[in-house]
């Protein structure tokens, strides 16, 4: 009989141990939280650019009352979000990050990640952390989505020999 041979062994799943990501974690949850509690406003950072170019458009999407109310507020998260990783960079891991992930690479991710949030009418931490956690239909659905999608263009991508 032969044994079977996992897929992926635990410790490739957090290679800097469990801890930073549980850390991580809950902190994202308690930020969540935070936000909704205070403001009764759902965090997500996919209706940053709209609600922010209202600051500096005529345009009727723009300038929808959703997005003019709650600007102020989104310039903050996303400043948090910017500083949080700023932050961990100097204090936690001092010195200058980089990747070997080439920048069209990058770039064409964040093009993805843009249309798909527009799609899915919400960002991953929007649908992942408040709509799941409010148990959502719609984010339900929505994160099942984003998870097949992850992995299997994961797959396909390590399947034709892609390498960071």
């Amino acid at each position: 009989m032969t044994e079977l041979t996992p897929l992926l062994a635990l410790g490739e799943l957090f290679p800097r141990g469990i801890l930073p990501y549980a850390i991580g974690g809950l902190l994202v949850g308690l930020g969540a939280s935070i936000i909704y509690l205070s403001t009764g406003i759902i965090a997500g950072a996919s209706t940053f650019l709209e609600s922010t170019l209202s600051y500096v458009s005529d345009v009727d999407r723009f300038n929808r009352f959703k997005y003019v109310q709650s600007r102020d507020w989104r310039l903050v998260f996303t400043a948090g979000i910017v500083s949080g990783a700023a932050i961990w960079g100097l204090v936690l891991n001092p010195g200058i990050w980089t990747t070997e992930v080439q920048w069209w690479r990058l770039l064409g991710g964040g093009f993805l990640v843009g249309v798909g949030t527009r799609l899915g009418k919400g960002c991953t931490s929007g649908h992942g952390v408040c709509g799941v956690g409010s148990l959502s239909n719609t984010s339900l659905v929505n994160v099942a989505t984003f998870m097949a999608f992850a992995i299997g263009t994961a797959q396909l991508v390590m399947a034709l020999g892609v390498n960071p």
